[in-house]
Order: structure tokens, then C-alpha cells, then sequence
């Protein structure tokens, strides 16, 4: 609420300073001598009544006098001012006739020659100028009275279709010794609407500065909002094509667009025939109702609680006075002040609930809005009035003033909504981010716990498996010698011998629990290391033909003990069976697998015999445990060879 009652103080500061304009306007700097006072010359008044062909030879005489040029306005004296003083009236300035009931007058009325006459005083050396602020007529031309005749100062039907936003500003000739009759003359239909300013006469330095200000407040200004608005609106509208669903953004652009089209003649020229002008000035007054409902609606998006009948009513509106004021049917009203009374009481109705609503639901942006929507309604009659002719007939039209409001409120919604959906993602982003890293602690610690599940259940199958291992080898060796010794059936060496496997068993299973980092070579290293004096008090020979081999990812203690088992098989066969002199561990290579070779001299042995033996069936079903292939070669007298070969990736693991 601070932060709105601050902006609600200076949106009505603002308002007072636009509410003062017209007046600085009208203003002109401390004078330094009467003439160019801070009044306005005396002006006196006459009229003429003229047909339309008078008219055209009025203008046709002009261009004449443009194109030859000359210092005397050759004329028949029923198209010159008239030259008795009786004729002369003062009159009051502004002078403005309010617009009458019909919006086309016919040339069966005639038309009317207004001659507004001022005395210009000697004034010594400096340089003077006329200036005339607001004018709806049509093309204004000015006369000087010279003692030789009429000159021609001004002739404007080169800007007739622009002259209603464009102030006259005339710099004068030498004044001379007896001063100067300036005449300005201003044909209007008879009857009809028409407005003339005060007319200033007074130093070029002073009057300029004001005409200047005037021009940029009164059609610059109008054309930087248009400019801005248009860039504005394509940026909105390539939004609302990217997000149709974001209303408010086409909305936007299509304000923008109405806008320009309300503002087509402050920057293009009118068309130059009756119809196109007719089309053109429906089109540019018009749109000031689409404006204003689109602004409207644009507003209304942003309260809570939406009002469909309000907005198809105001819509309805303002489609049926654009479809009415038509240059096609009732050309006997006045369809200029029906649209903008229309379009004001649209704007009237609209702005009020946005006010209500905006009072109700305490939402900054709405309010802010809504200031802005009230000061275009004020402005808006204001602009109403100046255009009707009912009061201020000096001020030019504030209501771009308004619009550039209205804008900057739309865009300070507009990135309220932007900041709060920035601001409720970042919300719910930190949330999420806060979630998640709840939910990410919670799985450290369930991955904390199931991997000390994990040690434990390996560390109590590592045990069983030791267990059994050392049940079926160790124990069950010790059991058996244990009982041969207590029966007497064993001899010492006998249990020696058995005694001594049992180490040999032993110290396998340690072996195996050994970390080898994957490398088979250490551990047949190790097991030569273990096994070597066994060999060598058995007379046996080894020889040791062993190659690098590459690091085997599924080597683990449990298979590292399959592979020393399966080896120290094949030697105890040797040592037992083969009678044998020499046994050589060989290993090599083959890309996809490696292969490890017990090869002996011995007497060898029939395979068919004992391929159903229940070692070579143990052996075969370590072998495929390890995911390898165990092939035994062997003939009588020709010795005996064992291939194990194992995968370098086993399927599952690589």
C-alpha cells in the first residue's frame, strides 16, 4: 500500500502537469513592447458570402499567383477583403462555431470567406512573425494590405488536409513606417463547424520557440508513442504467436495496432479524393474505440475474477457504432462525436469496474491501471470537447499523453506478472532443489546401508564359502586321515602326505582372499611360490613358460579360487598319476580369451575310459562357473595336456 499510495502521487501529479499544458501552450514570454504583449492582437472580423465557383477561383487565383509570382494579388474586388470599414466588426477569439447536427454540408448552401483583419504597429527593426495555433477550416491563406495593393504571404492548400495538427507560423515582411494590415482569410462551408485560435503577432525569437513547441507536443510527440508502440506491438504479437494462450500479449499488439491506425494522420498524407477521405477519417476515428476496449480488456485480464457479459457488451459496442458510422448510410449525422461519445461512454463504463474491481482484489498493478484508465477518460473528455467545439477550442488533443500513461502502466503489469512468474519458478525451483536434496540424502543413506548390507551379506557368503570349501577339501581330508589313523590303516608317510595336501589346501584358500587386482599371472605366480617344493620333492620339473597376459575385469577372490583348485588339480594329477618327469604351465593370448595349459611327460591314459571320472567332472564344472572351456588331451605314453580357457569380458560384465 506505501508503494501505491507513492505512485498514485505522482500519476496525479502527472495529471496536473498534463491538465496544464494547454495553458503553458498558450502562454507567450515577457514582452518588450505591446505588440508583443502577452495578449493577443485585436482582431476585427467580415464575411463573404461565396458560391462554390467563387471558391474555386479564389484558390485557382492563388496558385496562379504562386506560380508567377509578383508583388500585387491580381483579383476581382468581390474575391478581395472588403475595403469599407463598416464592413469590419471586432470579434472575440477564439472564434468557433460548435459542429452542427449534420455531418455533410452541401455546396447548395454556399460557403463562407471569414476575413480576420489585424493592424500590425510600426515596431522598429525586429523581426515579426504571425503565429496561429489551431485552425479547422479550410486551406487558410494570408493577405498583406500594401500601397500598392494585396500581397499574398501565405498561401497553405499545399497542406490543407493537414493544417487542423499543423499551427500556421508566418515570419513577416518589413514593417513599415504606418505599420500593417495583415488579413487572414479562412473559407468554411456555411453553417458549418469551424475553429480559429487567437492570432499572435509579436517577435520572431519569441513566437518561434512557442510555435516549435507546439508542433513537437502537438504531432511529434503523437508520432514517438506511435513508434513506440508499433515496436512494442510486433515484439507483443511474436509473443502471443510463440504462446497463444498468453492473451494479454495479443491484446497488447492489438491496442498498438489501433493506435496507429488513430494516428495515421499525424505521419501520411490524406487521400486526395472525397471517398478516400471519408474512408480515411471513419478508419482513424474508429479505431479510438478499438483503443480504448482493447486497453480495456487488456486490464481486465489481470483480475481475479473475470466479467464475460461486460466484455461482450463493451465489444458489441464498440462493433456496433464502427459498423454505423460508416461513410455508407446516415450521412445526415454527425457520426464524429456519435463514435467518440460512444467510445467515451465504453471507456467510462469499462474504466469504472476496472476501478471497483481494482479497489476490491488490493492488487498493485490493477490500481495502477486503473489511475492510468481514469486520467485516458478525463483526457479522452477533454479531447471529446476540443474536437466538438464545446470548450478549450485552443487545446490541442492530449490524449497520446494518455496513451504513453496507459502504456507505461500496461508494461509495469506486464513485468509485475513477468517478475512474479520468475519469482513463483524460482520458488517452486528451490523447492524442488530442496526435495530433491532431501531425497538425495535419503538415498545416500539407504545406499549407505544397503552397501554395509551388501559387505555383510559378502562377507558371510565369503565365509561360507570358505567354510564349505574348507569342509569339502580340508576338513573332509583330516576327517578321513583322522579316522585311517585311529583304524591303523594309514601309514605315517601316508599321513604325511595327506597332512601336507591339507596345507597345500590351506594356504589355496588363502591364496585365492589375496588381492591380485585382476591379474592371473600373480596369482599363478603365487600358486608356483606354494606348489614349487611339493613339485620338486616328487621329482618333478617345471617349467615355467608364462606370458603377460591382460588384467581379467571378473577376476574375483571366488573365482581366483576356482582357477587354483582347477590348476592344483592337474598338478596333483601329475604328481600322482602321470609318472612323470617334467610338467610344463604355459599361457597365452588369443584376443577374446586367454588360455592356461598344464602339459606332462607322462605315461598319459586312455580318455574314453575315464572321461566319466568324478574329477574330470568337477573340473569341467569349475571351469564353466568361470565362464571358460576345459579341454583334457591325452594318449598312453604320450603324455597328458589340460587347456583351460577363460574370456577376457565374461557376458554381463564387460
Amino acid at each position: 500500500m506505501p508503494e501505491f499510495g507513492l505512485m498514485l502521487r505522482g500519476w496525479l501529479l502527472a495529471l496536473v502537469m498534463l491538465a496544464g499544458l494547454p495553458a503553458q501552450a498558450q502562454r507567450l514570454p515577457q514582452p518588450s513592447t505591446r505588440i508583443a504583449g502577452d495578449d493577443s492582437a485585436p482582431v476585427q472580423l467580415a464575411t463573404s458570402t461565396w458560391t462554390r465557383a467563387q471558391l474555386d477561383a479564389w484558390w485557382a487565383a492563388l496558385r496562379q499567383h504562386g506560380a508567377v509570382g509578383g508583388d500585387r494579388l491580381e483579383l476581382p474586388p468581390q474575391l478581395l477583403p472588403p475595403e469599407a470599414d463598416a464592413a469590419w466588426q471586432p470579434v472575440v477569439m477564439p472564434d468557433v462555431r460548435a459542429r452542427p447536427g449534420a455531418a455533410v454540408v452541401s455546396d447548395a448552401r454556399g460557403y463562407e470567406m471569414r476575413w480576420y483583419r489585424v493592424h500590425v504597429p510600426p515596431g522598429g527593426d525586429e523581426t515579426t512573425a504571425l503565429y496561429l495555433p489551431r485552425l479547422v477550416t479550410l486551406s487558410a491563406a494570408v493577405l498583406a494590405r500594401t500601397e500598392s495593393g494585396w500581397q499574398l504571404l501565405l498561401d497553405n492548400q499545399h497542406a490543407e488536409r493537414e493544417q487542423w495538427v499543423q499551427p500556421i507560423w508566418l515570419p513577416l515582411p518589413g514593417i513599415g513606417a504606418q505599420g500593417m494590415d495583415l488579413v487572414v482569410a479562412l473559407p468554411v462551408p456555411a453553417g458549418s463547424y469551424h475553429a480559429v485560435s487567437r492570432i499572435w503577432v509579436g517577435p520572431r525569437d519569441s513566437l518561434e520557440k512557442r510555435w516549435l513547441w507546439r508542433v513537437r507536443a502537438q504531432t511529434g510527440l503523437p508520432q514517438a508513442v506511435s513508434l513506440t508502440l508499433a515496436v512494442l506491438g510486433m515484439f507483443a504479437l511474436t509473443l502471443w504467436l510463440r504462446r497463444p494462450d498468453e492473451g494479454i500479449y495479443g491484446l497488447f499488439a492489438l491496442g498498438a495496432a489501433a493506435w496507429m491506425v488513430r494516428n495515421l494522420h499525424y505521419y501520411v498524407s490524406l487521400p486526395v479524393s472525397p471517398a478516400g477521405q471519408d474512408w480515411f477519417w471513419w478508419a482513424t476515428h474508429a479505431s479510438m474505440g478499438w483503443v480504448m476496449l482493447t486497453a480495456l480488456l487488456f486490464a481486465l485480464r489481470f483480475a481475479s475474477r473475470r466479467t464475460p457479459w461486460l466484455e461482450w457488451a463493451l465489444t458489441a459496442s464498440v462493433v456496433l457504432v464502427s459498423l454505423i458510422s460508416m461513410p455508407l448510410w446516415l450521412r445526415q449525422l454527425d457520426m464524429v462525436v456519435m463514435q467518440y461519445a460512444v467510445t467515451a461512454a465504453v471507456a467510462a463504463i469499462g474504466t469504472a469496474w476496472v476501478a471497483w474491481l481494482a479497489w476490491r482484489e488490493h492488487r498493485s498493478e490493477l490500481r495502477i491501471m486503473a489511475v492510468a484508465l481514469i486520467t485516458g477518460v478525463v483526457i479522452g473528455a477533454h479531447d471529446l470537447a476540443v474536437l466538438a467545439g464545446w470548450a478549450w477550442p485552443e487545446h490541442f488533443f492530449l490524449m497520446p499523453f494518455a496513451t504513453l500513461a496507459v502504456m507505461v502502466s500496461f508494461l509495469h503489469a506486464v513485468q509485475r506478472r513477468y517478475v512474479g512468474a520468475v519469482e513463483q519458478v524460482q520458488a517452486e525451483n528451490s523447492q524442488l532443489q530442496e526435495d530433491l536434496d532431501e531425497q538425495v540424502s535419503v538415498l545416500q543413506m539407504q545406499n549407505a546401508q544397503l552397501r554395509e548390507a551388501e559387505r555383510q551379506q559378502a562377507l558371510l557368503l565369503e565365509r561360507q564359502r570358505i567354510m564349505a570349501d574348507m569342509h569339502d577339501g580340508l576338513g573332509s581330508s583330516l576327517l578321513s586321515a583322522l579316522v585311517a589313523m585311529e583304524q591303523g590303516s594309514m601309514s605315517h608317510e601316508q599321513c604325511v602326505e595327506v597332512l601336507r595336501e591339507c596345507v597345500d589346501d590351506l594356504r589355496l584358500v588363502i591364496d585365492s582372499l589375496e588381492p591380485v587386482g585382476h591379474d592371473l599371472v600373480s596369482l599363478l605366480a603365487t600358486m608356483r611360490y606354494r606348489l614349487g617344493k611339493r613339485l620338486q620333492i616328487g621329482g618333478l620339473k617345471l617349467d615355467w613358460d608364462v606370458q603377460d597376459l591382460p588384467p581379467l575385469p571378473w577376476l574375483e577372490p571366488p573365482d581366483a579360487l576356482h582357477v587354483l583348485r582347477l590348476m592344483q588339480e592337474a598338478l596333483n594329477n601329475v604328481l600322482k598319476h602321470a609318472q612323470a618327469s617334467r610338467v610344463r604351465m604355459v599361457t597365452r593370448h588369443h584376443g577374446s580369451y586367454v588360455e592356461i595349459r598344464v602339459e606332462d611327460d607322462g605315461a598319459g591314459f586312455d580318455l574314453q575310459n575315464i572321461q566319466h571320472g568324478r574329477g574330470l567332472k568337477s573340473q569341467i564344472k569349475r571351469a564353466q562357473r568361470l565362464g571358460g572351456k576345459l579341454r583334457v588331451d591325452s594318449a598312453p605314453g604320450m603324455g597328458t595336456r589340460l587347456s583351460l580357457r577363460l574370456p577376457v569380458e565374461r557376458k554381463g560384465e564387460a
